[in-house]
């Protein structure tokens, strides 16, 4: 059964997430669309237009309920990540080129992958990690009050987040420059809002060759001579014998410019335009903030969403809200929809920092593949926040945040802001 079978009229044509047309929607319509799909018995198959294919991939079930989002992410040995995680899947050419991400990988390749990078994150790395955080948050803040620009994006928002990833990986000053620069160009290469077309995950692959490069020679240097650093620590085996490859070093990273990187970058951005349109959410962090940080930073992450949806392929037969899943079928996990769940979250649509219980998806469903930078995004955003709601110098949104079209990830491309009046 088709979307069309189940939602009837000009709502059928406003639900169709298998076409690319409906990621250009606002978003408030969009969220209206997946509120209309929960209240449906079972998951709605989405087949792609004809001619769309490229950017929708094959038909999928959209799963919206919380409850179901949950249970796949629960499953894996149910629901697959491999072949490919994201729309269109990335291709055997590139997996062989570039080594295949984690988000992409199952059962011992993955549980292997990722115990030998957990493994690396010992305590005194995230304690120097948590201080070096806090001394860049307040160091680009000064940045912005004495430089003043007219846009949030390429200021604090993009550069914490940045530099983070590159302290905690070694990476030298000297390749930092390109390395954002490159990663600029990627965002270019899969369609930003002035040209009009989708944003698709894994286009760009000029831009990953060149940040694969580098990365190659880093751990031919860190091999050589080791430092104190996540590079050096993931390419010498440790006392199993495990280490990273240079492609996997590679892989990792490029991973962590998306899940390290983009989606913090986008989930700041949002929290900032989050609390101006809402000034008692905003005044009520003030005069706590240590109380009520933690709450808030949950909240900007449901609320927001940095990541829109994963996809997942059907090994073999389950049901799951309502319907009976065959081996083959793709299914869409809608975090966006899951994090508005009336069954789960009070006035889903209202803006909550005091919000408790607060059981979002925002880093996943649990299971396997839970985001591993959570507690770096947590970090990240409470000291910038902490360094932007405690300053004398008041910074204001001038003007909506300009989002990019994407079936991926909740992206700003720009925030308009200014320096307001010095708090006496």
């Amino acid at each position: 059964m088709t979307v069309t079978d189940q939602v009837s009229g000009d709502r059928a044509a406003h639900s169709d997430l298998a076409d690319p047309a409906f990621w250009r929607l606002p978003r408030p319509e969009r969220l209206a669309a997946f509120a209309r799909l929960r209240e449906l018995e079972a998951p709605v198959l989405f087949t792609p237009p004809p001619g769309t294919a490229r950017t929708s991939g094959k038909p999928f079930y959209a799963l919206v309920r919380h409850a179901d989002v949950m249970t796949a992410s629960r499953t894996p040995k149910v629901f697959a990540s491999a072949p490919g995680a994201t729309t269109p899947e990335p291709a055997g050419w590139a997996k062989a080129l570039f080594g295949n991400s984690m988000v992409n990988m199952d059962g011992a390749e993955h549980a292997a992958l990722r115990r030998i990078i957990s493994r690396r994150f010992t305590p005194r790395l995230l304690a120097a990690t948590e201080e070096n955080i806090g001394r860049l948050a307040g160091r680009l803040v000064d940045e912005m009050i004495a430089e003043r620009p007219g846009d949030f994006m390429p200021s604090a928002a993009s550069r914490l987040p940045l530099e983070v990833i590159c302290d905690l990986m070694g990476i030298p000053a000297e390749h930092r420059p390109r390395i954002a620069a490159q990663i600029d160009h990627a965002s270019e290469q899969v369609g930003v809002e002035r040209r009009g077309r989708l944003r698709i995950p894994g286009r760009g692959t000029a831009s990953l060759a060149m940040m694969q490069l580098v990365m190659a020679r880093l751990a031919r240097e860190r091999r050589r001579r080791p430092q104190d650093d996540l590079v050096s620590a993931l390419v010498r085996a440790d006392v199993d014998g495990e280490g990273l490859s240079s492609r996997e070093l590679g892989a990792f990273f490029s991973l962590l410019l998306v899940a390290g990187v983009e989606t913090t970058r986008n989930a700041i951005a949002h929290g900032v335009s989050l609390l101006d349109r809402h000034p008692e959410q905003r005044e009520l962090l003030r005069s706590g903030f240590d109380r009520y940080i933690g709450g808030a930073v949950e909240e900007i992450v449901r609320h927001s969403t940095p990541i829109i949806q994963f996809r997942r392929t059907v090994v073999s037969e389950f049901e799951l809200g309502g319907r009976t899943f065959l081996p083959g079928e793709k299914v869409a996990l809608l975090y966006a929809s899951a994090n508005r769940d009336e069954a789960v979250f009070t006035r889903p649509d209202l803006f909550d920092i005091t919000r408790s219980p607060n059981p979002h998806l925002g880093y996943g469903g649990g299971g396997p593949h839970h985001c591993l930078g959570a507690h770096l995004a947590r970090l990240e955003m409470t000291a910038l926040f902490r360094e932007l709601l405690t300053r004398r110098t008041v910074i204001r949104r001038t003007g909506e945040p300009g989002l990019v079209d994407s079936n991926f990830d909740n992206r700003v491309g720009s925030l308009p802001l200014s320096m307001g009046p010095t708090v006496t």
